[in-house]
């Protein structure tokens, strides 16, 4: 990957900041894997966020994305690790989206 999906505290200044990202055609079981894998990296947290949309697409996922979060205990090995589940989830479902970022 040649740009991080997710950048990290020091490429933002910040120590906490929670991202939103989503894959269009993900869908909410692997939405769920997605979330349980990252939860077991120290120093993130993450989340499902609500699908927004009022219309029902079957081809569309069920959950509106998902949230990040690096807390001050993350540390350059968490980030990557972070990095390397998005990747290869992204190149089985389609590329990653940055829905907007947060500060918390």
């Amino acid at each position: 990957m040649n740009q991080p999906i997710v950048q990290t505290g020091a490429q933002t200044g910040d120590r906490e900041q929670r991202y939103q990202i989503r894959c269009e055609k993900l869908p909410l079981a692997v939405y769920r894997e997605v979330a349980a894998h990252l939860r077991q990296v120290a120093g993130v947290e993450t989340g499902l966020l609500p699908q927004m949309s009022q219309k029902f697409e079957y081809l569309q996922s069920q959950v509106g994305g998902l949230w990040i979060q690096y807390t001050v205990a993350a540390d350059q090995a968490s980030h990557l690790r972070v990095e390397q589940i998005l990747a290869y989830y992204g190149d089985r479902y389609g590329n990653w989206e940055v829905v907007k970022p947060t500060e918390k």
